[in-house]
C-alpha cells in the first residue's frame, strides 16, 4: 500500500506532540523537505532543544513558541534559576532536620509560647473582684516573628538552620570547592549576627570557636540569625599558609574589588555577598607565626557603637585599634556594620583554653543582644588597653622568656633572655613600661629587632 508523503509528515508530528519526543522534530523538518510540490521549508514549532546541542545550534535556532504560563516562564529565566530553585526547595527542605547540633528536640512550642485564653465565667469573676485585677500579671508581649533570610540564593526559613557554599569564582571550574556557611535563622526577629574565621589560612582557634558556638544554637529559641563562615581563606587553609596562593594577605584587600587582584576579588566576592547582609561582626583570628595572643578584641574605641558592642564580651580584654586599610574590621564599620576583631592564641594549633575563652565571650554577646536567654554568670570586667607597645629583642640568638602570656609586669622587669650560642652570653630583654602581657612570641631563634612581648597599658573607657 502506498501513502501520501504529506499524510506520513502530518502522522509524524501529531505522534510528537503525544509522545512529548525531542527528536521528532527533526525527523519532519527532513521529511518536509522532501515533499512534492513544496517551494519553501515549513515553520516547525520545536518544543526544546535535545540535551546534546551544541552552542552554535542553540545560537542560531528559531525563538520558541511555548503554552507555557508567564510564571512558569519566569521561573526559568536565566541560566541559573532552575539551580537556584534546587537551592531552594533543599534549603527548606532539609534546614529543619539538619545535623548542626546534636541535642533532644524541645517539647512543643505550643507548651511554652501559647498562652490560654481565660473562660468567659473567669474573666467576668476578674472584674467583678478589683483585688484580683490588680494582682494578676501583666501579660508579656509575644515576641516579633521572623521572617525568611535570603542569601547566597537560597531561602532560609524561620526556626530553621543550614548550610549553604559560598564560591568566590577564582579556581578552574572543574577543580573549584565552595566555602560551607553556616546559618542558623531564628524563630524571632532580631539582629543578624556574622562570625568569620581562617581568614588567615593557618589560625585555626577560629575555627572550631565558630563551629561549636554556632552547633549549640537552637533556632526555636534564637531570636534573631546568626552566619559562621568558619573557613574564609580556603586555598590557605589547604595549604597550611596564611597568604592566598598569589603570596597576598586577604586581610589587607577589603572591600575588594570585583576586577582587582585574586584577593581583591576574594574579598569583593564576600563582602558584597555575605557581610553587608549583616548587622554585627566577629572577624577571629590568632597570633601570626611563632606569636601567640592573650584572648582579647580589637575595636576602634573612639566609635561609640564600636565601645558598647565591646562590653557584651564576658571575659575578653580590649585592646583600641582604629585599624587599618584594608581589614575586614575596618571595611565593614565604615559599611555601618558593628565589628571588632577577635584575637585567640597562636596560629597552626587548636588550644583548648583560648577556644572555651571564645565560645564564651560569643555567648555572652548573644546574650547582651537579646539573641539568646540563658542564665549566664559574667565574670570580672576586663581592661582596656588604649596603648601598647611591642618590646624587641637587641641581639640576635635563641629566646627564653621568663614571663607568661597575660602576666602582668612592671617597668624594667625582665621578661625573658637571648642566649648566643656560639659566645654563650645571655642579653636580657625588659619591659618598658607597667602593663599586661598581650601578645608574645614563643621560645625560637630571633635577630636583633624581632618583636618579643606586647605590652598592654591599662586605662579606663572614657566617660565611665
Amino acid at each position: 500500500m502506498l501513502f501520501d508523503a504529506t499524510r506520513t509528515t502530518s502522522f509524524l508530528l501529531a505522534l510528537a506532540a503525544a509522545l512529548g519526543l525531542a527528536s521528532l522534530p527533526v525527523l519532519a523538518e527532513d521529511s518536509s523537505a522532501n515533499a512534492p510540490g513544496d517551494t519553501a521549508p515549513k515553520a516547525i514549532l520545536v518544543a526544546e532543544l535535545a540535551e546534546d546541542e551544541d552552542v552554535e545550534d542553540i545560537e542560531q535556532s528559531e525563538p520558541l513558541e511555548s503554552t507555557a504560563t508567564e510564571a512558569e516562564l519566569e521561573s526559568d529565566a536565566g541560566p541559573d534559576a532552575g539551580e537556584q530553585a534546587v537551592r531552594e526547595e533543599a534549603a527548606q527542605r532539609v534546614a529543619p532536620n539538619i545535623d548542626l547540633k546534636e541535642v533532644v528536640p524541645e517539647p512543643a512550642p505550643s507548651a511554652t509560647v501559647t498562652r490560654p485564653e481565660p473562660e468567659a465565667g473567669a474573666e467576668d469573676e476578674t472584674e467583678a473582684t478589683p483585688e484580683t485585677v490588680q494582682a494578676a500579671p501583666e501579660p508579656e508581649p509575644e515576641p516579633e516573628k521572623a521572617s525568611s533570610f535570603t542569601l547566597l540564593g537560597s531561602e532560609v526559613m524561620p526556626g530553621t538552620s543550614t548550610r549553604l557554599a559560598w564560591s568566590p569564582g577564582i579556581q578552574i571550574a572543574g577543580l573549584s570547592q565552595p566555602t560551607p556557611v553556616l546559618v542558623v535563622n531564628g524563630v524571632n526577629a532580631g539582629p543578624t549576627l556574622c562570625l568569620t574565621g581562617a581568614v588567615h589560612g593557618d589560625e585555626l582557634n577560629g575555627i572550631e570557636i565558630i563551629r561549636r558556638a554556632v552547633y549549640d544554637l537552637n533556632p526555636e529559641k534564637l531570636s534573631g540569625r546568626v552566619v559562621g563562615i568558619p573557613i574564609v581563606n580556603l586555598p590557605g587553609f589547604q595549604q597550611a599558609s596564611r597568604y592566598l596562593p598569589d603570596r597576598r594577605d586577604l586581610n589587607r584587600h577589603f572591600p575588594g574589588s570585583e576586577t582587582g587582584s585574586l584577593a581583591d576579588r576574594i574579598a569583593h566576592s564576600l563582602f558584597e555577598n555575605i557581610i553587608r547582609r549583616c548587622d554585627m561582626l566577629v572577624d577571629i583570628h590568632t597570633g601570626s607565626l611563632k606569636r601567640t595572643n592573650l584572648p582579647q578584641l580589637r575595636a576602634d574605641m573612639n566609635n561609640p557603637d564600636v565601645a558598647r558592642f565591646t562590653r557584651g564580651f564576658d571575659r575578653m580584654a580590649v585592646v583600641h585599634s582604629s585599624g587599618s586599610a584594608g581589614m575586614l574590621r575596618t571595611a565593614a564599620v565604615e559599611a555601618g556594620i558593628t565589628t571588632v576583631t577577635m584575637e585567640a592564641g597562636e596560629s597552626h594549633r587548636i588550644q583548648e583554653h583560648q577556644i572555651e575563652a571564645g565560645v564564651n565571650s560569643l555567648t555572652s554577646l548573644m546574650e547582651k543582644q537579646g539573641m539568646i536567654s540563658r542564665m549566664f554568670v559574667w565574670g570580672d570586667p576586663e581592661p582596656v588597653y588604649y596603648d601598647s607597645d611591642w618590646i624587641r629583642a637587641d641581639h640576635g640568638g635563641i629566646l627564653f622568656s621568663e614571663v607568661e602570656l597575660g602576666a602582668n609586669v612592671s617597668e624594667g622587669e625582665i621578661l625573658g633572655y637571648v642566649a648566643d650560642p656560639i659566645t654563650n652570653a645571655q642579653h636580657p630583654i625588659r619591659s618598658t613600661s607597667k602593663g599586661r602581657i598581650i601578645g608574645m612570641a614563643v621560645d625560637q631563634v630571633v635577630m636583633a629587632g624581632f618583636a618579643a612581648y606586647h605590652i598592654g597599658t591599662e586605662a579606663e573607657v572614657p566617660g565611665e
